[in-house]
């Protein structure tokens, strides 16, 4: 089927067009190049003068797993109050779904796809969770997905450290497991500090040692990044660094950024690691001189996890910051476990306020990170889905971003003292069209190793989203005109027209088979489960479509 998308501006920064007026064509589920004089398309939308971008990509949303499923059942009255009828999209199902800070599958990808976007990417998924992860990410309907296997606490990789099996092994290690879960990429969380706190330790800094294994967080996030890099990973290193939520964690944060010694690094939500002590009140913003940290080391890049005011849960593998966080918890109740000694878990309710002088200077910092970063390309428009808030708060954080005047009269309904400890009334910067189709399209891409997506050009996954150019930008990214999954038209007038069906982005690195045998016998001696029973197979991934491969390329540290 041809399609004709005539007389949109076309912004693809990947492609170098921001915002020519062009016509944009699609050949199934495939972007193509014109066709010429001669050629009659099945179907032609005159979107003369509204904004044609690819579809939006979400880098850090947890969508899916098991601390996504305990925040449900632990929401249960969010489900109760939140029911969503089902849309005239032609779908099977029944109902809509249900929740807002814990959305049901579909109504994730019905609350995604009807905004532009056309993936996300879950971004803590455990080995021994690895599974229901991917059978939820199955059942969201229209987005593409993908898991970060999450690493760092896990007693095999921490062995290998304290042993000094040497960086080969933890390269095959690594790899081993990226291939047996189905991921794409490696998070690691508080490196170290879960651990920890199964031997009682409430706190861990970059360079105390664990109280088992002797290996200090600064360790372990260099050996991963060293194993990323090494074996040719698209994405780096996905970094939830210690002390999350801490006043005075911006040294913390500074101080990881240095760790890394120039290897590439993605720093994850640091919105939360960028709180200085200054003031009265020992809670100060510390973003600009992360900003500067940033803007001055081309191998990293971060997403901001901007908190937003309302009711949301926050859930988390960081045991230690949400034991920290639950006497905050509206409502009071929360949970935490460990799961099968790889990582911990915490989902803590919480009610972000205006009128509390941290929440507000919190939503501050945020702002002040994304506008104190030069470059677009290296910053991701993030909430860290529920945790800074839904991410169906993404329209609202992109009208801050762009519109100072509305910046302005939002910040003076805070409480009255926040304003007087953070730059954000001084920065004038308003973001263009060119600079948010970097951050929530190419850059993503780009960042994921994703070479067919976040783009327009002639090859490219036919995910297209076209808005009205309104001055409301809220309204206009809310509520798209047209959005195309693979060339299907599924959102018209920002209401689900057509059920869609996305994939699932993995990559296989390779290893030495002998890591193999040495993982068996752990699996024999310690868990009592036979590797078979741990490797997922491609068969059950999207039910029985199987994954979308993307290559790595293996490189040295100079």
């Amino acid at each position: 089927m041809l399609t004709k998308l005539a007389g949109g501006r076309l912004f693809d920064p990947a492609n170098g067009r921001h915002g020519e007026v062009a016509d944009l064509w699609l050949r199934d589920d495939r972007v193509t190049a014109d066709p010429g004089p001669g050629a009659t398309p099945d179907v032609v939308y005159d979107v003369t003068g509204k904004v044609v971008m690819a579809g939006a990509i979400d880098i850090h949303s947890h969508i899916a797993g098991g601390k996504v499923n305990l925040a449900r059942m632990l929401m249960g009255e969010e489900h109760d109050r939140h029911r969503f009828a089902g849309s005239a999209c032609g779908c099977d199902r029944i109902g809509g779904g249900s929740g807002i800070a814990t959305p049901s599958t579909h109504t994730t990808g019905a609350r995604y796809i009807e905004m532009g976007f056309t993936a996300a990417f879950e971004p803590a998924m455990l080995g021994s969770n690895a599974r229901h992860a991917h059978l939820e990410m199955s059942d969201i309907p229209y987005i593409d997905t993908g898991g970060y296997l999450v690493l760092g606490n896990d007693d095999f990789l921490l062995d290998l450290i304290a042993t000094n099996a040497g960086q080969a092994a933890v390269n095959d290690y690594v790899a081993w497991m990226l291939t047996a879960t189905q991921s794409l990429a490696v998070k690691v969380v508080n490196p170290g500090g879960i651990n920890a706190f199964k031997f009682n330790a409430r706190k861990l800094d970059l360079d105390e040692a664990g109280p088992h294994y002797g290996v200090t967080p600064r360790t372990v996030l260099t050996v991963l990044a060293r194993a990323v890099y090494e074996l040719g990973l698209p994405h780096p290193l996905h970094v939830h660094g210690c002390n999350l939520g801490i006043p005075g964690n911006v040294a913390t944060t500074l101080d990881t950024i240095q760790a890394a010694s120039g290897l590439p690094m993605h720093m994850t939500h640091i919105q939360f690691h960028s709180y200085d002590t200054a003031g009265d009140r020992k809670f100060s913003s510390g973003a600009a001189a992360l900003a500067e940290a940033v803007n001055r080391t081309p191998t990293l890049s971060v997403d901001i996890g901007q908190v937003m005011f309302g009711q949301t849960v926050t859930a988390s593998a960081d045991t230690m910051a949400q034991r920290h966080t639950a006497p905050l918890a509206h409502p009071r109740k929360w949970l935490a476990m460990d799961i099968e000694c790889e990582a911990g878990c915490g989902v803590v309710p919480f009610r972000y306020r205006d009128n509390s002088y941290v929440n507000a200077l919190q939503w501050a910092i945020g702002l002040e990170l994304f506008l104190l970063l030069d470059d677009p390309w290296r910053v991701f428009l993030t909430t860290d889905h529920p945790n800074g808030a839904p991410f169906t708060f993404y329209p609202e954080l992109i009208q801050l971003l762009m519109d100072r005047d509305y910046r302005l009269a939002k910040l003076a309904e805070l409480h009255p003292d926040a304003p007087a400890h953070t730059t954000l009334g001084s920065i004038t910067r308003e973001y263009t069209l060119a600079e948010i189709a970097i951050m929530t399209r190419a850059a993503p891409a780009r960042i994921l190793g994703l070479a067919d997506r976040g783009h327009l050009a002639p090859g490219a996954s036919a995910d297209v989203t076209v808005y009205s150019d309104l001055p409301d930008r809220r309204a206009m990214f809310e509520r798209p005109d047209l959005v195309f999954k693979s060339g299907r038209l599924v959102v018209r007038d920002g209401a689900l027209v057509a059920m869609a069906q996305g994939c699932t982005h993995v990559v296989r690195p390779g290893f030495d088979d002998l890591i193999e045998r040495r993982i068996a016998r752990y699996f024999d001696e310690r868990i009592g489960l036979p590797i078979k029973h741990f490797r997922i197979q491609d068969a059950e991934i999207r039910h029985g479509a199987g994954p979308q491969l993307h290559p790595c390329r293996r490189r040295e540290v100079p």
